[in-house]
């Protein structure tokens, strides 16, 4: 598993959030893209601007919010996060 040093390293290094990450259509760690990846199990791991920020369950989930499982909330239906996304930037 990975330390609580690289843990920290890596939130210190991480870039800003892209318009896909910020929709919850990528993890905000590893940048998988939810709409293509075959069943990826997504947790809610932050919130920012009244929005649901996601990362992929177990290592990523823990590098962005310190649990595997993330926040105890449930992310929206990938269709209501990509009609979101597609209204945001129509």
């Amino acid at each position: 598993m990975y330390s609580q040093e690289s843990i920290s390293g890596r939130r210190r290094g991480r870039t800003e959030p892209t318009a896909e990450m910020l929709s919850g259509l990528a993890c905000l760690i590893c940048g998988t893209d939810y709409r293509s990846a075959p069943a990826p199990e997504a947790v809610v791991v932050s919130h920012r601007d009244d929005r649901r920020l996601l990362a992929c369950h177990g290592t990523c989930a823990r590098m962005a919010s310190g649990s595997v499982n993330g926040l105890d909330e449930t992310p929206l239906p990938l269709a209501e996060r990509v009609r979101r996304h597609q209204a945001d930037h129509s």
